[in-house]
């Protein structure tokens, strides 16, 4: 009996113990998939976490504005490449105070106003010391949900160009201005003359006719000029390229200048192999070649103008106008492709010139897919050089 009883004991603690342990492995493997899926979720969170930090850093560094994020204690938390481009920095940012980074009292001024109004909306900096730039700068208190201040977010965006363009807007409206008063003011004066009793003067008369349509063709020239240089710059220009002969448009030209070459006791020559070709639209080129030997002429006084071919690039055919006149100052080349730029403004407007040609030469030149450039030695002369396709 007792043996039937301890068999029964010991085959019902068997039963249990295996079925301890079948719940013990069951438990295991739960406890297993738990935590395989809570790793899981965690790597999936990390994952989005990192692409989510990618995203914000490309994004952030697609802006062409300057982008940097403060925290509440003044520290860098982030900055954009775009920032660091405009400040000039290299080094690593993060962590560093915002006068540590920038070195301008005028910006620290700018986040310690901010820290009082709470925002700071289109102020305009120049900085002198980044290139004479000119700086919008937007500034806003960074708040949590409670309403605590976190940091701050300033943005600056570099408003250069549009300052220079406004100022080249300015000049150039002053200049047109100055440029029409001048000719009509003489026109209106001589016409006043005639009509207070020099016509009946034939000789006078005469000379006063003769003035006014002198001051009269200027005004149409720098029309015309003005026309063609809006055209230029309009992006719409078409030219009609085909294969262009260079010796015979240079001998075009030179014919055409003879007479007032002659007048000024300039010899014209033109040393351009007859088998020089070029991809070009012949009226343009002509235009071209006219402006620089006519300035040639003006300028270089007695002497000789010459036209000839250098050594261009691989597919380029570059031509030169060479004088033998008193040459330009070296603070003056850089400008002489510039709208009404002359360096001797008295002898520019004597010489009747609108200001204009040189900064015509300069677009149609590179509409032709050429550059344009002068070389000069003060006392030595002058030479104008400009690249064409080859044909």
């Amino acid at each position: 009996m007792w043996e039937l009883v301890s068999l029964i004991s010991t085959a019902t603690a068997a039963g249990l113990f295996r079925a301890w342990l079948s719940a013990r492995a069951e438990a295991k493997e739960t406890v297993d998939r738990i935590r395989r899926q809570a790793e899981a979720e965690r790597a999936s969170r990390d994952r989005q976490l990192r692409q989510a930090e990618v995203e914000q850093v490309t994004l952030l560094n697609s802006m062409i504005e300057g982008l940097l994020v403060l925290d509440e204690g003044g520290r860098v938390r982030l900055a954009n490449e775009a920032f660091a481009e405009l400040f000039r920095l290299k080094q690593t940012l993060t962590g560093r105070t915002l006068m540590e980074v920038v070195r301008l009292h005028e910006i620290q001024e700018i986040y310690e106003r901010t820290l009082v109004e709470g925002r700071v909306h289109g102020f305009e900096l120049e900085l002198p010391s980044l290139g004479n730039r000119f700086l919008q700068i937007n500034a806003a208190m960074a708040m949590d949900t409670d309403g605590n201040r976190r940091g701050m977010v300033m943005v600056f965006h570099d408003v250069s160009r549009i300052r220079e363009l406004e100022a080249t807007r300015r000049d150039f409206v002053a200049n047109v201005s100055h440029e029409l008063r001048t000719p009509l003011s003489m026109i209106k004066g001589y016409v006043e003359t005639l009509i207070d009793g020099a016509a009946g003067n034939p000789e006078v008369a005469s000379k006063f006719l003769h003035t006014i349509e002198k001051h009269a063709d200027r005004l149409t020239f720098l029309i015309e000029d003005l026309l063609t240089l809006s055209h230029l710059e309009s992006g719409q220009f078409v030219i009609n390229v085909q294969r262009t002969d260079l010796s015979e448009k240079v001998e075009r030209v030179c014919e055409d200048l003879f007479n007032k070459a002659e007048a000024a006791g300039t010899v014209l020559v033109n040393e351009v192999s007859a088998d020089v070709w070029v991809r070009a639209d012949s009226d343009r080129l002509e235009q071209v070649l006219s402006n620089l030997v006519d300035n040639a002429i003006k300028y270089g006084g007695a002497g000789r103008v010459k036209v000839g071919v250098g050594e261009g690039r691989p597919g380029m055919v570059e031509v030169t106008v060479t004088d033998t006149g008193p040459g330009i100052p070296a603070d003056a080349v850089e400008r002489l492709f510039e709208r009404f730029f002359r360096v001797d403004k008295a002898r520019s407007r004597d010489q009747g010139g609108t200001g204009l040609g040189l900064a015509i030469v300069k677009h149609i030149v590179q509409v032709h897919g050429g550059e344009v450039w002068v070389g000069s030695v003060v006392g030595k002369g002058t030479t104008f050089h400009f690249t064409l396709p080859s044909a």
